[in-house]
């Protein structure tokens, strides 16, 4: 879906903050920043669990991602997809790929990687269904 040379595939895979936005019951969309990690087919975002997000994607699955432009109108990413629940997949500290990208992160906000991976307990997995890019 999205060209591995692209660069769309580079920011997925550099970037550290994407936009989700899920729909509240009452239609209303809702707009989050979020960690994540793009392995190259799907998203992996932790979430503090009884959360807003949480309660839209089970209520509607269908999810959108937006990265920030160049602040001039492009390099523009906006990819729509589907959200799950991913009970499947690891804690966010024992996923090494993960660690890698939020350690300075992680220590900034003045967590350990156990007390993020507490905190963020919930694992989303988001499948993309479309990607525009410009």
């Amino acid at each position: 879906m999205i060209d591995p040379d692209s660069r769309a595939a580079t920011r997925l895979r550099d970037e550290r903050v994407i936009w989700l936005t899920t729909v509240r019951k009452n239609g209303q969309p809702q707009t989050s920043p979020v960690w994540f990690l793009w392995d190259g087919a799907t998203f992996l975002i932790y979430s503090k669990p009884d959360v807003g997000k949480l309660a839209n994607i089970t209520a509607n699955p269908r999810v959108s991602l937006n990265l920030d432009g160049n602040g001039q109108g492009g390099d523009i990413v906006v990819l729509e997809g589907t959200a799950a629940l991913a009970p499947d997949a690891p804690p966010a500290h024992e996923h090494p790929a993960y660690v890698a990208a939020y350690a300075p992160l992680i220590k900034r906000n003045g967590w350990t990687p156990e007390s993020f991976a507490s905190d963020y307990s919930v694992a989303l997995r988001i499948t993309p269904t479309r990607v525009r890019a410009w």
